[in-house]
């Protein structure tokens, strides 16, 4: 077993300079500045194959991105990717070229998704251009980042990958 298969991977998604649209940046920043033994901790913009690349070769991947369907701010959407198609409704105004929807559909489809991979989409509400988070956010952050925490064991390290 590689240490990268042993290890936890979260992938914060998004970008800083749409407001809501780094929630998924803030998130993984935030689990940084834990220093989680075990976890390793990466920021990207969400880019289909570059997120391909990143989990590639790990049993367990979090991924965390701000979503737009239409709930209310704050919202957290937990999605088990291995358990089926991802909506893509709720990436609908994803500011990435292919959204992390796609990208996981054609994991899919290429038998690359990784044996673990839980999705967690918060909701926004402000994706217009600027820096910082509307406040409706700030308790879905806390939330994710404990669930994360608590979740890390969920899947299992001696998956083969």
């Amino acid at each position: 077993m590689t240490s990268k298969a042993a290890e936890g991977l979260v992938i914060g998604v998004g970008n800083e300079f749409r407001h809501d649209d780094g929630v998924g940046l803030v998130v993984a920043q935030r689990l940084r500045e834990q220093a989680v033994p075990g976890l390793t901790i990466l920021e990207q913009s969400g880019e289909g194959a570059a997120l391909l690349e990143a989990w590639k070769g790990h049993a367990t991947v979090f991924l965390v991105d701000a979503v737009n369907s239409g709930a209310p701010p704050g919202t957290i959407h937990r999605l088990d990717a291995r358990a089926g198609q991802v909506p893509s409704r709720l990436f609908r105004d994803s500011t990435h070229a292919v959204s992390v929807a796609e990208a996981i559909e054609l994991a899919r489809a290429l038998d690359q998704l990784p044996p673990c991979l839980l999705l967690y989409g918060i909701e926004g509400k402000d994706f217009t251009a600027g820096a910082g988070l509307s406040p409706e956010l700030a308790p879905a952050v806390a939330k994710v980042l404990a669930q994360l925490l608590a979740e890390r064991g969920l899947c299992r390290a001696d998956i083969p990958v």
